[in-house]
């Protein structure tokens, strides 16, 4: 028989929009622990919108959000980074005028343990040895490669048990976008790390994922395993 996955994160018949505008219109996903799962789509189809609302950052107008299966009545990002969970936005979203050290002692105000934050520091520079010869630079001086480390690197030394990722492969040059999707497959084996990753790059997504679920017009078009994704059903549930 096969391995009951055990879900960490489950979503259940999710509306959200923005003002007035319903952008989701009922998704359901789930994501276990030490999984990752790939949300891939057109533009406009709600995928962001759905990370967003995931960590509260939007509220949820219908359905539910569990975490460890315990019902979260509204999703808020303190709560959520309290339990594991990191959301990383699209953009490389680093403090671009403060050097790279810097940008990692800001997370002692999550921390708030000195000890604790100094063996994440050299846990993520073991990760990122390229990031410790650019520790006193500026990272907004970072190319966009460096960038894109430095702000996996930063939700990592928080200790994720959830990574919400939202195009972590926008603006790098194509040959760093298989690079940084293999680090992150590399992270979430070695670690266990939950992953749910937004993705243009569809390929590539479900390249390093075990499940994908294809949003159309705020809803799922499709889920499954990556495995069971091929071209033909490629082209059906985005046409």
């Amino acid at each position: 028989m096969p391995e009951e996955k055990c879900v960490l994160l489950e979503v259940v018949d999710m509306v959200t929009g923005y003002g007035k505008k319903q952008v989701l219109n009922g998704v359901s996903l789930e994501v276990a622990t030490g999984e990752i799962v790939a949300l891939v789509g057109h533009n406009g189809a709600g995928k962001s919108t759905l990370l967003k609302a995931v960590f509260g950052l939007l509220p949820v107008w219908k359905g539910q959000v569990a975490l460890d299966g315990k019902l979260l009545q509204r999703p808020n990002p303190n709560e959520l980074l309290s339990r594991g969970v990191v959301y990383l936005p699209q953009g490389n979203r680093v403090f671009t005028d403060l050097t790279v050290q810097e940008n990692f002692e800001m997370r002692s105000v999550t921390l708030n343990d000195e000890a604790r934050l100094n063996a994440r520091i050299e846990y993520v520079l073991n990760l990122f040895p390229t990031l410790k010869a650019r520790l006193h630079q500026r990272a907004g001086s970072l190319s966009g490669g460096e960038r894109q480390m430095l702000s996996l690197a930063n939700a990592l030394i928080l200790s994720p048990r959830l990574l919400l990722l939202d195009e972590p492969s926008l603006g790098l040059a194509p040959p760093l976008v298989s690079k940084t999707l293999a680090r992150i497959q590399q992270i979430s084996s070695s670690s266990g790390v939950s992953v749910l990753i937004v993705e243009q790059k569809v390929y590539e997504a479900i390249k390093i994922a075990q499940s994908v679920y294809v949003l159309r017009n705020g809803l799922v078009s499709f889920t499954g395993p990556t495995d069971k994704l091929n071209d033909e059903k490629l082209r059906k549930v985005y046409l």
